[in-house]
C-alpha cells in the first residue's frame, strides 16, 4: 500500500487546491537534485517529506534500472510504414477517435499535448498544441519513442502503466531532468475481456496539468474509451489481446499455461520456475533460481535440465539463459489478483483469487508468494469493511481459519440479527482453541 503524501490526501495527484505551485517546484527539485546525486540510492527524511511516496518508490525503481537522470527517451527507429502498420493494427487505435473527441480537439492553442501509448509505453500518437510538440522534441516525446518507466524513468505514462493507476507527475518528480519544465497526468487502459493493459492516455503540459480536475478528466476519458473497447468486442467477440500467454497457479487445480484459447498443464516445478521468472523479470541465475525452488540446493545440471524440458512446453525462443529470463510476454493470475488490488477492485481480486498460490509446493520462493498475496488479500478485506466480501472470504477454503476476517466480519453485523450468533460462536470458537 502506498503511504500518503507529505500533506495528506490523494497520493496520485500532484498538485493539490492551496499548493503554492512555486513553492513546491522548489521543494521537489531540491529533493529531486539529493536523491540523483547521492552515490548510494537511499531515501532521505528531507525527501520523504518533500516528495510523494509514490515518487519516491519510482525513483528508487528508476534507480535500480539503470535509467540515467540525463538520458532521454529512447526511439524504436520504426520506418514511418513500420509505425503506420504497428498503430492501425494495435487496440488503442479503436479508441483514438474517442481520445480526440474529448481531448484533443481542444488542446489546440493551449500548451497541452495529449499522447497515447501502447502497453509497453511506446508512444503510437501524439497530438495537441504544435508549439508544445516542437518544444517536446527536446526530451525526445514523439511517436515511437519509448516513454516506460525501465526506459525514462519516473514519467507519469510509464508509472501509471508499471503500477496501473492513474497518476501525475510535477515538473521535478520526474526522474529525466530534461521533462523537468513539464508536468502530467495519465492511466492505463484496459482490455474489457481480458483486464490486461492495452496502453495509456497522457496530457502532458505545464503546472496546470498536475491539478485534481486533470486527473479526473484522463480517468473520465479511459472510462469512455474501454466502454468503446467493450462495444467493439460486442461486435467481434475475440480478446483484444490474446498473444499474452496466462500462467495459471492459483487454487488446488492443476497449474496451466493458457495460450490463445488452448490450456497446457504444467508439471508442478515447471509451474514454479515459470512463476518465478515472472516475479523476477530482471532474470536468475541458476545458483539463485535453485535457491528459491529447493532449500536443500538443487545442483546446476539438474536446473539445466529442468529449463530445457520446460522451452520445450513454453518455447524456446520465450526463456532466455544466464541469467534465465522471460524473453516473452506471460501473465500470472498472481499479477492479476496484485493488479486488481492496485485498482481497489477487490471483488475482482477475490473473483481470481480461487486458492493458495501453487498449495502443494514448498519451493522457498513460491512460498514467500503465497504467504505475500494472502496477506494483501487479507489486508484489503480488514480496510474495506465490506460485509458481503468477508462473508465470502470467511466462508472459502482460504478465509475460514482467518480469526482477524471473522472478527471484522462480526464487528460489523447488527447484534440483534440471527447471523450475528452464528458469526459471535465461530469468534469465540476461536478464542477457546487459541487461548494460552
Amino acid at each position: 500500500m502506498q503511504k500518503q503524501p507529505p500533506t495528506g490526501g490523494n497520493p496520485w495527484v500532484a498538485v493539490r487546491p492551496g499548493d503554492d505551485v512555486a513553492v513546491l517546484a522548489r521543494r521537489v527539485s531540491s529533493a529531486h537534485q539529493l536523491f540523483v546525486d547521492r552515490s548510494v540510492p537511499a531515501v532521505s527524511d528531507t525527501e520523504q517529506n518533500a516528495v510523494r511516496s509514490v515518487i519516491l518508490d519510482s525513483w528508487m525503481r528508476s534507480t535500480r534500472k539503470g535509467v540515467n537522470p540525463d538520458g532521454a527517451a529512447r526511439a524504436d527507429h520504426l520506418a514511418a510504414s513500420e509505425l503506420a502498420e504497428y498503430r492501425a493494427s494495435h487496440p488503442m487505435a479503436l479508441i483514438r477517435p474517442v481520445v480526440r473527441k474529448l481531448l484533443v480537439e481542444d488542446a489546440a492553442d493551449t500548451g497541452l499535448l495529449v499522447a497515447i501509448t501502447d502497453e509497453k509505453g511506446q508512444l503510437l500518437w501524439v497530438e495537441g498544441d504544435s508549439t508544445a510538440k516542437d518544444r517536446a522534441l527536446n526530451m525526445n516525446f514523439v511517436e515511437g519513442a519509448d516513454w516506460s518507466e525501465d526506459t525514462v524513468g519516473t514519467n507519469a505514462p510509464g508509472t501509471a502503466l508499471a503500477l496501473d493507476h492513474c497518476v501525475q507527475i510535477f515538473g521535478a518528480e520526474h526522474f529525466s531532468r530534461s521533462v523537468h519544465e513539464w508536468s502530467c497526468s495519465a492511466a492505463p487502459v484496459h482490455d474489457p475481456a481480458t483486464g490486461l493493459i492495452v496502453g495509456a492516455i497522457d496530457i502532458t503540459g505545464g503546472p496546470r496539468v498536475a491539478v485534481p480536475e486533470v486527473l479526473s478528466l484522463i480517468r473520465a476519458t479511459v472510462a469512455a474509451a474501454e466502454a468503446e473497447l467493450r462495444l467493439n468486442l460486442l461486435r467481434s467477440p475475440q480478446p483484444l489481446v490474446d498473444t499474452v500467454t496466462r500462467l495459471e497457479v492459483l487454487g488446488s487445480g492443476r497449474p496451466s499455461l493458457v495460450r490463445e484459447g488452448r490450456r497446457t498443464p504444467l508439471s508442478r516445478r515447471h509451474a514454479e520456475i515459470l512463476l518465478l521468472l515472472a516475479e523476477h523479470p530482471e532474470g536468475l541465475s541458476s545458483d539463485r533460481l535453485a535457491v528459491l525452488l529447493d532449500e536443500s540446493d538443487l545442483d546446476s545440471v539438474t536446473i539445466r535440465a529442468e529449463m530445457s524440458r520446460l522451452r520445450k512446453v513454453f518455447g524456446t525462443a520465450g526463456i532466455g539463459s544466464r541469467p534465465y529470463r522471460l524473453l516473452a510476454d506471460l501473465v500470472s493470475d498472481v499479477q492479476q489478483v496484485r493488479s486488481a488490488l492496485d485498482r481497489g477492485e477487490l471483488a475482482a481480486a477475490l473473483d481470481i483469487y480461487s486458492g493458495p498460490v501453487l498449495p502443494g509446493s514448498d519451493a522457498p520462493g513460491v512460498e514467500d508468494i503465497r504467504d505475500e498475496l494472502r496477506a494483501r488479500v487479507q489486508a484489503a478485506l480488514l480496510r474495506e469493511g465490506d460485509q458481503r466480501l468477508l462473508a465470502r472470504w470467511t466462508t472459502s477454503v482460504h478465509g475460514r481459519a482467518d480469526v482477524a476476517a471473522w472478527e471484522a466480519y462480526l464487528a460489523g453485523l447488527d447484534p440483534r440479527s440471527p447471523l450475528y450468533s452464528q458469526v459471535k460462536s465461530r469468534v469465540d470458537l476461536f478464542d477457546q482453541q487459541y487461548a494460552t
